[in-house]
C-alpha cells in the first residue's frame, strides 16, 4: 500500500505541515478483496430493505421527518451540542430555539428541507453545497464563520484552539480550491466503482479538504445522503451515518487519519460500509416498532371506545405531536376544555401518555412514552 496514495504534506513555509489530497478516483485502484464485497453485498441488500420499508409505513412523510430530527440531533451532538430528543420536539412544535443548545438543531432540519427541494433543480455541486451550508449556519453557533463560504484561511483540527496542537491540517487555501473542483468533478463523473463505495470515498475527501471554517462534520454527513439520493439509490432520505459514527467515534477518525497517514483507502470503505448496514438495519426495525405500536393503540383504543372518534384523532395525531398539552388536545380536537381534559385523562389511565411535569399544576406537557422510546434510541447524551 502506498503512504502518499490519498495525497502528502508539505510545509506550509509558516511552521505547520498541511495535507495537499491527491485527485479522485484513488491510485492504485481499490482493492475488491472478498471482505469488502461481502460487505458491499450487506449493505445494498440492507439499504434495499431501508428505502422499501416506507412502502409499508402508513404515513412514510412523518416518519422521514421524524427521522430527520433524530439525525440532525445526533449530527449535533457530535460537535458538541447538549440537548435530547424532546428539547428537539419542542424546539420544533414551538419554532424556538434561539439562544439555546437546539439552534443547531434547528438549523440543520432547515438545511436538510432546503436541500432536498434544490437537488430536484440542481446538480449536487460546490455551488449547493454553499447553499446548503449557508441555511446549516444561518443563525446561532457559526453564523458568525462565512456561513456558504468556502474559508480563505487556514483551519485545523483538534483540541487546544492552537495550530500547534492541531491532530490533522487540511490543506491551505490554494490547495483546497483545487481538491474541491476535483471533488465536484468525482461527484458527477461515472466510474466503475460500486455507489456505495465511491460515496465512501466523497465523504472521506470532503472531510480531508474540511473546506468550511464551521459546520464541516454536519455538511459531510449529509452529503452522504443528498448524493444517494440524488443518484436514484434512496428515494427518501432516510440514510444517516451520524449514529454509527457516533457510537464509533474514535475508529471514526482512526480510519479517515489511516487514509491520509496510510492511503489505507480499503480500511476506511469497509468501516462505512457497515455502517450503512448498521443504520438501515437500525431505521427498519424502528419503523416496523412505530407500525406495531400504531397497530397496537388504535386496537386498544377501539375496543376502550368504540364510539367515540376524537381518542382515535388524537392518537394519530400523537405522531406527528408526541409531546402535547391539555391546551393543544382542546385546539387540534375542536372540543371543550372539559372534554380535552376527559380525553387526555383516559390517555393517561391506559399509559399511552405520561405525565413529564408530576409536580406542576398548569400548562402541565405529556409525552407519547413508547414512541419517544423508539426515536430517541442513539441520541442519549452518555452514548459515545
Amino acid at each position: 500500500m502506498k503512504k502518499d496514495r490519498a495525497g502528502v504534506f508539505i510545509d506550509s513555509g509558516v511552521g505547520y505541515k498541511a495535507f495537499v489530497p491527491k485527485k479522485l478516483p484513488p491510485k492504485p485502484p481499490i482493492i475488491l478483496d472478498a471482505e469488502l464485497i461481502s460487505l458491499l453485498s450487506v449493505a445494498d441488500r440492507k439499504l434495499g430493505r431501508l428505502d422499501g420499508i416506507t412502502e409499508i409505513l402508513p404515513d412514510p412523510d412523518l416518519f422521514v421527518a421524524m427521522y430527520i430530527r433524530k439525525e440532525a440531533l445526533i449530527s449535533a451532538q457530535i460537535e458538541g451540542t447538549q440537548a435530547s430528543f424532546i428539547d428537539v420536539l419542542e424546539a420544533v412544535k414551538d419554532k424556538a430555539g434561539e439562544g439555546s443548545s437546539v439552534y443547531d438543531v434547528v438549523n440543520y432540519i432547515a438545511a436538510v428541507d432546503f436541500a432536498l427541494k434544490r437537488v430536484d433543480t440542481l446538480p449536487l455541486s460546490l455551488r449547493l453545497i454553499r447553499e446548503i451550508h449557508a441555511v446549516l449556519l444561518q443563525e446561532g453557533r457559526g453564523s458568525n464563520k462565512s456561513p456558504g463560504e468556502f474559508r480563505n484561511s487556514q483551519n485545523w483540527i483538534g483540541f487546544g484552539g492552537s495550530i500547534s496542537t492541531a491532530t490533522f491540517i487540511p490543506p491551505t487555501v490554494t490547495d483546497m480550491q483545487e481538491a474541491l473542483y476535483d471533488l465536484e468533478a468525482y461527484l458527477r463523473n461515472d466510474d466503475e466503482l460500486p455507489a456505495l463505495v465511491k460515496i465512501a470515498i466523497i465523504h472521506s475527501q470532503f472531510e480531508t479538504i474540511h473546506p468550511f471554517l464551521d459546520g464541516n462534520g454536519r455538511m459531510g454527513r449529509l452529503l452522504i445522503t443528498f448524493w444517494l439520493c440524488q443518484q436514484g439509490i434512496l428515494s427518501q432520505p432516510l440514510l444517516y451515518l451520524s449514529y454509527y459514527f457516533k457510537m464509533f467515534r474514535n475508529e471514526y477518525y482512526d480510519k479517515l487519519m489511516a487514509v491520509r497517514l496510510n492511503g489505507d483507502w480499503e480500511g476506511w470503505i469497509k468501516f462505512f460500509l457497515k455502517g450503512i448496514a448498521f443504520v438501515s438495519d437500525e431505521a427498519v426495525n424502528s419503523a416496523k416498532e412505530i407500525i406495531t405500536l400504531r397497530t397496537a393503540g388504535a386496537k386498544l383504543l377501539s375496543e376502550i371506545y368504540p364510539n367515540n372518534n376524537n381518542h382515535q384523532r388524537l392518537y394519530e395525531l400523537l405522531f406527528t405531536l408526541p409531546v402535547i398539552t391539555r391546551k393543544d388536545v382542546k385546539d387540534l380536537l375542536k372540543v371543550s376544555a372539559p372534554t380535552a381534559n376527559l380525553i387526555v385523562d383516559g390517555f393517561l389511565q391506559h399509559g399511552i401518555l405520561s405525565d413529564m411535569q408530576p409536580g406542576k399544576k398548569r400548562n402541565k406537557r405529556y409525552i407519547f412514552t413508547d414512541y419517544i422510546v423508539i426515536l430517541q434510541r442513539g441520541t442519549e447524551l452518555s452514548v459515545i
